[in-house]
C-alpha cells in the first residue's frame, strides 16, 4: 500500500573540498519511522536535468510511496552545474561521485537537522544504493567493484560497509578489450573495472537490446557482466526488448527514452522495491512474491536468476 511521498529539494551540504557544494533532493513517505534509505545515482545523457537531483521520478516516487527515503546527489558530472574544464577527473568525475554518497552517510545528523520531517525517522543500518548506466558504476564501486586510476596507477576501492545491498541499472559491465575505442580514449579508467571484490548483495538488471554500442563491442551481454563476474548473492533481472533507458526509468515521458513502456517501468520499480525490501528484511517475502508473480504471467516481460 502506498503512502504519500514529501520531496524536498535542494538540500545543501556545504563541502568546501568539493567544486561546489552538494546538493541533494529528499524524498520520504509522510509517515512510518525505521525507515530504511536508498541513495540513487543518477545517469548521464543528453538532457540537462535528468542527470542531477531532478531526474528518476518514476523510481523514486515509488520507492518512496513504499517505505523507503530516498537521498538523490547531483553529482560533478552533471549538465546542471556547468562547471569549468580543467579537473582531472572531469568529465564523469567518477570517484568523487562515489565519495558523494559517502559523504551522505557521514552527514545524515546534519541532513536530518536540514529536514526535521525526518528527525528520528532513518533505520542507518538498512542501506541500499542504486544507480543508473554512470550511476551503475557509482553504485557497483560501493559495493566492492575496483578501477585503476589511469592517472596514478593506484587500484581505487571505494567499497562502503554501511550499504547492505545495491540495483545496478543498465550499469556497464568489465574493461579490457569489451570497451569501445572511444571509451578506452575518453574514459580510460573504464578499461580496468573488476567486479571479483563486489560481494555485497546486488540485483543486476539489465535490458536484452541494450547494445551501448558507443561503449562496449560485446553488446548487451556486457550490462550482466556484475552478475556474472561478482561474488556473492546477487539477482539478475533481464528485461525482454528493453534498452537503455529500461521503459522511461530516468524520467517521465524523457525524449531521449528509446524503448518507452510503462508497463517495463512499472515491472522494474515495483521488482527493484521487492529486491530490497527482502535484501535489507530477509525476513520480508517481498522479492519471492514478485518473482513468483512475474514467472506466472501469460506474457511475462522479463526474467530472473539468481546465484
Amino acid at each position: 500500500m502506498s503512502t504519500p511521498v514529501i520531496s524536498i529539494a535542494p538540500v545543501r551540504l556545504p563541502a568546501p573540498d568539493r567544486a561546489v557544494d552538494l546538493e541533494l533532493r529528499i524524498s520520504a513517505p509522510t509517515t512510518g519511522s525505521e525507515l530504511p534509505i536508498i541513495l540513487l545515482s543518477h545517469g548521464q545523457g543528453p538532457s540537462n536535468h535528468l542527470s542531477s537531483l531532478n531526474g528518476y521520478a518514476p523510481l523514486v516516487n515509488y520507492w518512496a510511496a513504499h517505505g523507503f527515503v530516498v537521498i538523490q546527489p547531483t553529482h560533478l558530472s552533471s549538465r546542471t552545474l556547468n562547471l569549468p574544464p580543467g579537473d582531472p577527473e572531469a568529465p564523469l568525475y567518477q570517484r568523487s561521485r562515489a565519495e558523494d554518497m559517502i559523504r551522505i552517510l557521514d552527514r545524515l545528523d546534519e541532513i536530518e537537522d536540514v529536514v526535521p520531517h525526518l528527525r528520528g525517522r532513518l533505520d542507518r543500518g538498512k542501506v541500499a544504493v542504486a544507480g543508473h548506466s554512470m550511476g551503475g558504476h557509482t553504485a557497483s564501486l560501493l559495493l566492492g567493484a575496483r578501477y585503476t586510476d589511469p592517472r596514478s596507477g593506484e587500484e581505487v576501492n571505494l567499497a562502503e560497509p554501511r550499504i547492505s545491498a545495491g540495483v545496478l541499472l543498465a550499469a556497464p559491465g568489465r574493461g579490457g578489450d569489451a570497451v569501445t575505442e572511444f571509451v578506452a580514449e575518453n574514459y580510460p579508467f573504464f578499461l580496468s573495472t573488476d567486479f571479483s571484490a563486489m560481494a555485497t548483495p546486488a540485483l543486476v538488471v539489465a535490458g536484452d537490446k541494450d547494445a551501448s554500442t558507443h561503449l562496449t563491442v560485446r553488446g548487451p551481454e556486457w550490462h550482466t557482466d556484475p552478475y556474472f563476474l561478482a561474488p556473492g548473492r546477487k539477482a539478475l533481472l533481464t528485461l525482454f526488448d528493453a534498452e537503455h533507458g529500461l521503459g522511461g526509468v530516468s524520467g517521465y515521458d524523457v525524449a531521449e527514452t528509446t524503448d518507452e513502456n510503462v508497463e517495463r517501468v512499472a515491472a522494474v520499480r515495483h521488482l527493484t522495491w521487492a529486491y530490497l525490501r527482502s535484501a535489507l528484511y530477509p525476513e520480508d517475502i517481498a522479492w519471492q512474491v514478485a518473482c513468483e508473480k512475474l514467472a506466472a504471467a501469460p506474457d511475462p516481460l522479463a526474467r530472473v536468476e539468481s546465484k
